[in-house]
């Protein structure tokens, strides 16, 4: 019998046993030849493939998908909540004298003015919309690179670095298109202290007064950054955990 090994690198995937990898088991099949069974707890590949067979679709869990959607969504909307505060400061330093000549203000004067004029609650403008990008945006960027990377190696019969970059910028620019709405929202909120009208009440006077197409302002250059960000992060963190020490 052929022995080989056979590595799955997977986001947030673990065995039952901590600390090891999950157990492949090989044996011979009813054609002859050997076959790897794969453990179902895995998640996101389940099933039998042989030795020498190209990957199916029908080895993708949908619960695994799921999984990766849920983790990913979850660890950036805590990283969203606890570094909330940074992005209403970024926004109102980009968005100061715009359409105006004259100094700009720095971080931290900045930062004690806005917080002398508003209060502490400005800190916190826009974090519904925020979160609930945060859970999209991050599972969809997450969630979407690993089956991206399965289906061009179903595809092409690669997994190389080239192909890991496409799927990963494919990803984010995805993930991106489908939640710049609220990212409109989000700095909606956040330059606009005094709103009453809440994050619902200011997405129905968004479509009512400029219309739909406003909730994809400027959506090109935002999926253009997603894509070369998720691009150079997952890749490169994908082919580091390939490097052995």
């Amino acid at each position: 019998m052929r022995r080989f090994v056979i590595r799955i690198f997977l986001f947030g995937q673990s065995s039952g046993k901590v600390g090891g990898p999950p157990k492949l088991t090989e044996r011979n099949s009813e054609e002859g030849g050997s076959e790897i069974c794969v453990p179902e707890n895995l998640g996101f590949l389940s099933g039998r493939m042989k030795a020498d067979e190209k990957p199916r679709w029908g080895l993708v869990s949908p619960s695994g998908v799921a999984y990766h959607f849920g983790t990913s969504g979850l660890s950036v909307a805590v990283a969203t909540a606890v570094t909330h505060p940074l992005d209403v400061l970024k926004v109102r330093l980009q968005m100061q004298l715009v359409g105006q000549k004259g100094p700009l203000t720095g971080m931290g004067r900045l930062f004690l003015q806005v917080f002398k004029n508003e209060g502490p609650r400005f800190l916190y403008l826009g974090l519904t919309p925020a979160l609930t990008r945060s859970v999209l945006y991050g599972g969809l960027r997450l969630g979407l690179y690993e089956p991206s990377k399965y289906a061009c190696n179903w595809a092409f019969g690669s997994n190389n670095v080239f192909v890991k970059i496409g799927s990963a910028g494919f990803s984010g620019a995805v993930a991106t298109a489908l939640t710049n709405p609220i990212e409109v929202l989000k700095v909606r909120l956040q330059m606009n202290p005094n709103l009453r009208k809440g994050a619902a009440g200011e997405l129905r006077a968004i479509i009512l007064e400029e219309g739909v197409k406003a909730l994809w302002k400027r959506v090109q250059p935002a999926m253009a950054r997603a894509a070369t960000l998720t691009a150079s992060q997952l890749a490169t963190y994908d082919e580091t955990k390939r490097v052995k020490f």
